[in-house]
């Protein structure tokens, strides 16, 4: 009966490696795998994504002075997940998996990495869930690949393709989540893997379809800018400006996060005793400044609504940078591309006390998109989202903004794969 049941579905895989024609188009396996793996990313985005605000709002009843130990338990849980089941690893080791690794990205990792960021995310840690979504949709698209018997180019162009996946149910921009799969992978001035643009996109449509059928998130513009019309010649100059400004930020961002990581590497200790310390210290700048609890979704809006001293607004810059180092150098788990971009926002909020002529609109996208781009390097990537995300058509200012935060980004990447040949 087995060896029945085996000669059958070799007989179903070798139809399935059959191009189905119709005149004049060809529909290939190929684009049936694509499809089917981005609603498979769209059901595991949405199921992450419910979880996640589930426990999010149970937190949020500790508030207070009872911030601090709530963050103290939630990371001593993540630290004994991650010290028990395993480590999942950094963004850093997946685009290591996607050059050296073959494109393979391993499943194993997934169980630690989906409850360790769970806890760490719905406490109130300042990193994001789309490194987890990338992780887990990521590797779907491995496996996926590998059931389908596919090798090389083929193989990493699922996963890559399931990266995007995940990506875009949480930002909604299908083709922003496309390039990004692809930038956060490139080394020196080269975007490679171009090939699997197209698995990428056709992934992404298919995750973003389902994701805001199920969740209704990622449908129209999530930060409401007021509206910019570009009246001055002059507003690409502005945009260069607070893009240095933010790539200045974007510096500190990274020193503040090399000197936490020094620090954190110098205690001689278990994971979940790092993890533990840095919810302590966490807890304590939440306690003080309730804003930079949490990744930011919602914070963002927060910041834009509320009325803010120009003195409350740097400390809550200064200490959302202290908040993401710390998260992300005490082993928490998650992504930080929403949390730079609220630390944009910030940013772009105190340049506007000073220069209240200019478009608020553009001043805060300018300065989001120069400290991403300058931490991530993927300035088309951040263009097409923040586009997105904020309704600001006029992507081209952002554009100059991304790319002045991308060129004046330190020699030495924050990601440390994106380097040449850094298989480690």
């Amino acid at each position: 009966m087995k060896l029945k049941r085996r000669r059958k579905l070799v007989t179903y895989l070798n139809i399935l490696d059959q191009p189905i024609q119709f005149n004049p188009f060809v529909f290939s396996r190929k684009f049936i795998l694509w499809a089917v793996l981005g609603l498979f990313g769209g059901i595991i985005a949405s199921v992450y994504w419910i979880i996640l605000e589930f426990l999010t709002h149970q937190l949020a009843f500790f508030e207070g002075w009872l911030v601090i130990p709530t963050m103290a338990v939630c990371g001593l849980l993540a630290g004994l997940i991650i010290h028990f089941i395993g480590d999942p690893g950094e963004i850093h080791l997946i685009v290591n998996n996607i050059r050296f690794n073959k494109g393979k990205l391993d499943p194993k990792n997934n169980p630690s990495m989906v409850l360790s960021s769970l806890l760490c995310i719905a406490s109130g840690g300042s990193l994001g869930p789309e490194a987890p979504l990338v992780q887990v949709t990521g590797s779907t698209g491995t496996w996926l690949g590998k059931l389908f018997r596919l090798k090389g180019e083929e193989l990493r162009s699922m996963s890559i393709a399931g990266m995007a996946s995940g990506f875009t149910a949480l930002f909604g921009a299908p083709l922003g989540g496309s390039l990004f799969s692809l930038e956060i992978l490139h080394h020196k001035y080269a975007v490679e893997y171009y090939k699997a643009i197209i698995p990428a996109f056709v992934a992404s449509s298919f995750s973003y379809l389902i994701f805001a059928i199920i969740v209704h998130l990622g449908i129209g513009p999530i930060w409401d800018l007021p509206t910019y019309e570009m009246q001055d010649k002059f507003d690409f100059g502005y945009a260069v400006l607070f893009a240095i400004a933010a790539t200045i930020v974007g510096w500190l961002f990274i020193f503040c996060t090399k000197f936490f990581k020094s620090a954190f590497g110098k205690l001689q200790a278990p994971i979940y005793i790092k993890t533990t310390l840095g919810g302590i210290m966490l807890g304590i700048i939440v306690f003080y400044l309730p804003i930079t609890r949490y990744f930011g979704h919602h914070e963002i809006s927060q910041l834009l609504i509320g009325d803010f001293s120009v003195q409350l607004l740097i400390a809550i810059l200064v200490f959302k940078i202290i908040a993401i180092a710390i998260t992300v150098t005490s082993g928490w788990r998650g992504g930080f591309i929403i949390p730079l971009f609220f630390c944009g926002a910030t940013l772009g909020l105190i340049i506007h006390q000073f220069l209240p002529s200019i478009s608020l609109s553009l001043t805060i996208v300018s300065c989001m998109a120069a400290i991403n781009a300058c931490v991530t390097r993927t300035p088309m990537s951040t263009t097409i989202l923040l586009a997105t995300l904020t309704g600001f058509t006029y992507f081209i200012p952002i554009l100059f903004a991304s790319l002045t935060g991308y060129f004046l980004a330190p020699r030495i990447p924050f990601i440390s794969s994106q380097m040449e040949n850094s298989p480690n």
